[in-house]
């Protein structure tokens, strides 16, 4: 009886240790397989780390930072003060010209004394203002007037006529410009606009070292 038990428990025996093997080996696959794919998806993508990376290194790289932003908004705010007070300044100071859009130089126009009329029936009304000043030169020594429309002179004589009327340079048609008889070292100049709605008559002087100033001018009802 005993010779018929043994075997079979020795059977039973092994045939539970290779039931047992075969799980283990299972479980050892199972966990094999495992650890490749956590690998794969660490290793993989390198390069997406490293931007991720470099991105929360430096969060703020697309827009100014709140403080510098305070420090941009401060900055703007004492150039808008500076140039008030520059403003104020010139005012307190009588200065006697503005700057128009296009950066040229034009008269202050509140001490202009206007009068109705002028030298010729021709003038409809004469303008004279105390605050107009030389408009500057870059000539030097003693001065002769020079009415070529290449010179130098005849550019700083049209700045003035500018100056004085208002009248830009790039609608401004010269009609005469020539030597002033009446006043040493003075020259009277015609101008009008394009569309000839503007006409004045200027008069202007010459003042060493600092260029040509306006005198006189006579708002005209027509060219003659």
């Amino acid at each position: 009886m005993n010779n018929d038990v043994n075997p079979r428990s020795r059977a039973g025996s092994r045939a539970k240790r290779k039931k047992t093997n075969i799980v283990l080996n299972g479980l050892i696959g199972l966990v094999l397989i495992l650890i490749i794919i956590v690998g794969y998806s660490i290793f993989a993508s390198p390069g997406s780390d490293k931007a991720s990376s470099k991105k929360n290194d430096n969060p703020i790289s697309a827009e100014k930072s709140p403080q510098k932003k305070g420090k941009d908004n401060k900055k703007a705010s004492k150039e808008v003060k500076q140039a008030d007070q520059s403003s104020a300044t010139a005012q307190q100071n009588g200065d006697s010209t503005t700057t128009g859009q296009d950066g040229s130089s034009q008269a202050d126009t509140s001490q202009a004394v206007v009068s109705n009329g002028g030298s010729s029936p021709n003038v409809v009304k004469t303008i004279e203002n105390p605050a107009w000043k030389p408009v500057g030169t870059t000539q030097s020594g003693s001065h002769t007037p020079v009415y070529d429309q290449s010179s130098t002179d005849w550019q700083e004589m049209l700045n003035a006529i500018s100056y004085a009327t208002g009248l830009d340079q790039s609608n401004m048609i010269v009609y005469f410009l020539g030597r002033d008889k009446s006043t040493a070292n003075a020259s009277v100049g015609t101008v009008y606009s394009k569309d000839k709605q503007q006409k004045y008559k200027v008069y202007i002087k010459w003042v060493d070292g600092q260029g040509w100033q306006p005198t006189k001018v006579e708002e005209l009802s027509s060219l003659q």
